[in-house]
């Protein structure tokens, strides 16, 4: 691992990862994939860890996959081997870990998009939990248009979810940019702020985030995801299921006791 590649640091129980290839706006090279997983395997193992603040430094969040290594690494393949296979199998290594690892995350990730996220970098924004954007942000599916190749990391899952099938088939074929206004409007992230407000208002977010009882972020979670394909009387189900189970638990308890005591609830981390 480049150390240099990925930022770590713990703020009030918030982890801020912050991708670090400025110059070059982030792409997602070995090192840069290789520093996040090692970012967030640190954060599953520290307990004391409640949220997850995901950044970048420069005038791009990430610029997607590294297509500089992609042509060096294209006239030096050995015999029998190529490209295409070289990257299948770094998406199997490290890629696809990413994008699943984010969403399953033991505690709430908020994602801060600072300039460009472009290809896979569209699909590890989208992973997050919370997004919110800067006004100067842009997110970009250069994947079929410029390169006769599909997206990935993710980003199509993700994209019809939130926007529906007929935006995320439109952004995914003609390329075009959209704006974090736009997609704040469209309901893809959270908000879109001003951009020397964003850091701040990003942090601000992901303390929220880990003051919330750890359990209920990924019983939400996995509550959405049920939705996606549940009809109402198994969604009804579902939720009288989890409830049953969570009202017996220790933060509804505190939850209680803090109504009646007229004060915020404290709750308990992982």
């Amino acid at each position: 691992m480049n150390p240099a590649a990925v930022l770590y640091e713990v703020i009030d129980s918030v982890a801020v990862v912050t991708l670090n290839d400025d110059e070059r706006m982030n792409p997602l090279s070995e090192f840069l994939q290789a520093g996040l997983l090692d970012a967030m395997e640190r954060i599953r193992g520290d307990k004391t860890v409640r949220a997850m603040l995901l950044t970048a430094r420069g005038r791009g969040f990430c610029s997607g996959a590294d297509l500089k290594d992609f042509s060096l690494r294209a006239n030096t393949m050995p015999a029998g081997q190529s490209l295409g296979g070289y990257v299948g199998d770094m998406m199997n290594a490290t890629g696809n870990p990413i994008a699943l690892g984010l969403a399953t995350m033991p505690v709430p990730v908020v994602c801060a998009v600072n300039g460009a996220a472009a290809g896979g970098g569209f699909g590890i924004a989208l992973a997050a939990d919370i997004v919110i954007a800067a006004q100067s942000a842009i997110f970009y599916l250069p994947f079929v248009p410029a390169l006769g190749i599909v997206p990935d990391m993710g980003a199509i899952w993700a994209l019809q979810r939130t926007v529906g099938r007929a935006r995320a088939s439109a952004l995914s074929l003609l390329g075009e940019k959209l704006s974090a206004e736009k997609a704040a409007q469209w309901g893809m992230i959270w908000a879109c702020v001003a951009d020397d407000d964003l850091q701040a208002e990003a942090l601000q977010i992901a303390k929220r985030m880990a003051a919330l009882p750890a359990h209920a972020i990924t019983e939400t979670r996995a509550l959405l995801d049920a939705a996606e394909t549940n009809n109402l009387s198994q969604q009804l189900k579902l939720e009288r299921e989890r409830q049953a189970v969570l009202i017996d638990g220790e933060s509804f308890a505190e939850g209680v006791r803090a109504f009646f005591e007229r004060r915020k609830p404290v709750f308990r981390g992982r």
